[in-house]
């Protein structure tokens, strides 16, 4: 049997490639891509000549079942969108789900990301974060979405087209504190790469100056929880009570920081343990 290979791509700048991707490009049989008009871009760069056939959000089942039909027999098939991760709000899945139910053998070539990429430069917290793809264009939908994520702690990431932006940071502003952390990434790795970070209010105000163009990913910082009142007593008598139930100490001060939303070290010195 054949090997699909799920190809991760340049989300810009075509110098973003590996040394793995390259050779893999090399090697296959077939390059299966969202749009040929991209990825030849890509293969003329790196001087790479090889069969190329369109499988994009339309494609009807045909398509995947004629690229599982040249795995079965043998073939190497190389999987790209036009930027990024194949499958991550880009073609692939219908393709990956065909390919395990027949028991194919299946490799990632992992590669440039634009929604990893954002978080990164974002300044906003990467510990834990939720990516929410494309918003709906409906605004009625789109609204049940922001609203349902405005409650977030977590960093929320958003793909969102330039002609949409100010629509969805207006109802964000009705939506959410006019202070919540908002950043804007267009043409990420591009030319004109722009990180616009601030508030909802600074944002609109920026977007509103000049219009948005290109490739837009939008952040919105997690909500802060409104600190618990806190009577140190029954602060005390929790930890004790976890201690008691065979919880470790450090780990009990740990649960109630999170829980009241305060520094650990002040925990510590609430309950008169050094720090």
């Amino acid at each position: 049997m054949g090997i699909l290979y799920i190809c991760a791509t340049p989300i810009g700048n075509l110098e973003d490639v590996s040394i793995r991707l390259l050779k893999t490009l090399r090697s296959v049989d077939l390059i299966a891509c969202e749009d040929t008009r991209q990825t030849i871009k890509l293969l003329n760069r790196y001087k790479i000549k090889k069969k190329l056939i369109s499988y994009h959000e339309h494609s009807d089942h045909k398509r995947e079942d004629y690229i599982v039909e040249l795995l079965l027999s043998g073939k190497k098939v190389a999987l790209v969108s036009d930027a990024g991760m194949p499958g991550i709000s880009d073609p692939g899945e219908k393709l990956l789900q065909k390919a395990l139910a027949q028991q194919l053998e299946i490799e990632i070539i992992p590669g440039p990301s634009a929604v990893i990429s954002a978080l990164a430069i974002s300044g906003l917290d990467m510990g834990t974060f939720v990516f929410e793809g494309f918003l709906p264009r409906q605004a009625s939908k789109r609204m049940d979405v922001l609203k349902k994520n405005g409650e977030e702690r977590r960093t929320v990431i958003y793909y969102e087209a330039p002609h949409r932006l100010l629509k969805t940071l207006y109802d964000l502003q009705t939506l959410l504190d006019s202070k919540r952390k908002v950043v804007v990434v267009r043409e990420l790795t591009k030319k004109h790469q722009e990180i616009i970070r601030g508030n909802i209010d600074e944002i609109i105000e920026r977007f509103e100056e000049r219009e948005p163009r290109g490739e837009i990913c939008l952040l919105i910082g997690g909500k802060i929880p409104e600190p618990l009142p806190l009577e140190v007593d029954k602060l005390i008598e929790e930890i004790e009570e976890l201690i008691g139930q065979g919880i470790d100490k450090k780990e009990a001060f740990k649960m109630k920081a999170r829980q009241y939303n305060i520094k650990k070290s002040l925990v510590y010195k609430y309950y008169n343990i050094p720090y």
